[in-house]
């Protein structure tokens, strides 16, 4: 470990985000449309993308070090109530372990371009073969803490995969519906100050208290995968 690199990877973050209290619930914004979330509604969406501003675009930086290229792949299940994939990261990682996330990764010099890299990670994550996907679009980046420069890739997902979770990765994949995603009154604010740099994220906790789901499992979605969710929210409710 190098001066210019003071804090481990391994190490961030450091705290609960859990125990850090709320500050806002944006229940006062409208929750993105039913109709908006069809397949045939995500596709004229993303070919004809309305005028918006992406609202979450980096984070404070916790490290110097050199920008790495990732790609995520936001994989979109065509259910009657379409959901959205999302996968708890194995407490061993070194980077954001433990933590829930979309199915991704670096950019391989390999790859032919983020789309490629998102497929084959989600593949080599979940088992979620490509051919199960029909790619619709990007997102912009988002540029973590930890300086990876994530470009998210939004995908339909037919409904009829199985799942075969990496154990070294991948403790467990699962969906939430994504009604509940895109609707703020489930966006929680909070701020937290770490090593003099005052961090601000979006958390969706599901189940959440909207929901009813007291006693079931609490799936803690925060940071750069709700920066990135609040994104889609901007872009599906412009």
């Amino acid at each position: 470990m190098s001066a210019s690199d003071p804090t481990p990877l391994s190490k961030i973050p450091n705290f609960d985000p859990r125990a850090v209290p709320v500050r806002a619930v944006d229940s006062h914004l409208p929750p993105v449309p039913a109709d908006r979330l069809t397949a045939e509604a995500m596709r004229q969406r993303f070919l004809a993308p309305p005028v918006w501003q992406p609202e979450v675009r980096a984070e404070p930086r916790f490290v110097q070090r050199q920008p790495a290229f990732a790609a995520v792949l936001v994989p979109v299940v065509m259910r009657p109530e379409p959901t959205l994939l999302l996968t708890q990261r194995t407490t061993q990682l070194r980077n954001h372990s433990g933590q829930i996330a979309f199915p991704g990764g670096r950019v391989d010099a390999q790859d032919a371009g983020v789309t490629d890299a998102a497929l084959r990670e989600a593949e080599e994550e979940v088992g979620l073969a490509r051919d199960q996907v029909e790619v619709l679009g990007t997102l912009p980046t988002y540029t973590t803490g930890t300086a990876f420069v994530i470009t998210p890739v939004v995908g339909l997902v037919r409904p009829d995969f199985t799942l075969m979770p990496n154990p070294a990765e991948v403790a467990e994949a699962f969906e939430v519906p994504l009604r509940f995603l895109l609707d703020p009154s489930h966006h929680h604010r909070h701020a937290h100050e770490f090593e003099g740099v005052t961090r601000e994220w979006f958390s969706m906790p599901w189940p959440g208290t909207h929901e009813g789901g007291q006693g079931g499992t609490e799936r803690f979605i925060w940071g750069a995968t709700a920066g990135m969710l609040r994104n889609l929210y901007r872009f599906m409710a412009a």
